[in-house]
């Protein structure tokens, strides 16, 4: 005979106060635990978006970004001419070089603390907007090439001075005009600043590309042309879809922030435990004769057992689902980190996933189970006769 779960519920209800101040504890580990795995899921999924499936990214063998890459020339019209490369309608190749580097912009409303961040300069062609469906000028108009003119994604415009429309940027020997502002979506490149490829290698005084951009004409070509590429003894370059070029960017920093949640949570759930645990031992001592009374009337020790385990369980269930609740919340909020393959500014939101949610649950589900385990093995455990003699 089972003891009923409305029992379970009446007695959480019974001792709110308790029951309250254990799934506070609980809520906050739960709040922290999906706080931290939807920063590293919006910050994956901030990069990710950033690429597409149809389009290759060849940078140098061995390079982990942009920023570390250099591509020559002569190795460039070689991958321009590719089979696999893709046409539009007027017969030009879908292909793009272009430059990245890092440049040193002063944070909004830091005036008095100097406070800098690295910001992404990224030198594109033409044909690198048909390859990026997802940038729109939101603000101003496109760039002319051939002049030191440039576009910003919105994320630098709202947080970085100087860098609204008709404001003038200073770097590599030259004044550089902010002639529109662009939207590329929740991805990376609305972390970055365009200007033409020719003027910011002429700059900086680079004499390589960064990387290179094509098209695909077949998705399925993915593979031809990375073993064409590869195999290639003129060069040492390397292909990958530009989806899986853009995870292996976030891969690092996702890595660490999933090890600090991972560490805080479980420093922080060492106390909610000891509190789940406080409380059923509490609901222990003050129902012994409850617990008597119950197996006179049959029920088997398995059944008190299954009882309070129910009980600890609906605590962390409850905990869950308040912390779950509120870190919901977090999607509304939009920060910026340092990108560790580029040290460079990244703009990103907390996203929360089916995956983080059932993660979430579990986690809670075993705080309650672990701190209900041991008061509910000794309240299984009590003998008729002694339960009784506490009436």
């Amino acid at each position: 005979m089972a003891v009923p779960i409305s029992y379970s519920f009446h007695n959480l209800w019974k001792r709110r106060l308790t029951t309250i101040l254990t799934v506070s504890g609980m809520a906050l580990v739960v709040f922290v635990f999906a706080a931290v795995l939807m920063m590293a899921a919006g910050l994956q999924k901030t990069l990710v978006e950033t690429g597409s499936s149809d389009n290759v990214v060849i940078v140098r063998k061995g390079s982990t970004s942009e920023v570390m890459s250099g591509i020559e020339r002569n190795s460039a019209s070689i991958v321009e001419m590719l089979p696999q490369v893709a046409i539009d309608a007027e017969g030009l190749r879908l292909v793009a070089k272009e430059s990245v580097v890092l440049i040193a912009l002063q944070k909004r409303g830091a005036e008095k603390t100097a406070s800098h961040s690295n910001v992404v300069v990224r030198g594109v062609q033409l044909q690198s907007l048909p390859l990026r469906p997802q940038v729109k000028i939101v603000a101003g108009r496109m760039f002319r090439m051939g002049s030191s003119e440039v576009i910003v994604g919105n994320s630098i415009a709202k947080g970085f001075q100087g860098v609204g429309l008709q404001g003038t940027l200073n770097w590599g020997m030259r004044a550089w005009t902010v002639v529109g502002i662009f939207d590329a979506g929740n991805t990376g490149f609305s972390s970055e600043i365009w200007g033409d490829v020719d003027q910011v290698m002429q700059a900086f005084r680079r004499s390589v590309y960064s990387s290179l951009i094509f098209k695909l004409q077949n998705p399925d070509d993915f593979s031809a042309a990375k073993t064409s590429l590869e195999s290639d003894p003129r060069l040492t370059l390397e292909a990958k879809r530009e989806t899986r070029y853009y995870l292996d960017q976030s891969e690092m920093m996702a890595k660490f922030l999933r090890i600090l949640g991972m560490s805080l949570t479980i420093i922080f759930s060492i106390g909610a435990i000891i509190g789940a645990m406080i409380t059923m031992y509490s609901a222990v001592a003050n129902r012994t004769a409850e617990i008597g009374t119950l197996r006179a009337l049959g029920f088997r020790r398995r059944n008190i057992l299954i009882a309070f385990l129910v009980e600890s369980l609906l605590l962390g269930f409850i905990g869950g689902c308040v912390g779950l609740f509120f870190a919901s919340f977090m999607q509304f909020i939009t920060i910026s980190t340092v990108n560790f393959q580029t040290f460079s500014e990244l703009v990103f939101k907390f996203t929360l996933t089916p995956g983080i949610f059932l993660e979430s649950m579990f986690f809670a589900l075993i705080m309650g189970l672990t701190g209900g385990v041991l008061p509910a093995l000794r309240a299984s455990r009590l003998k008729i006769v002694d339960a009784l003699r506490a009436v």
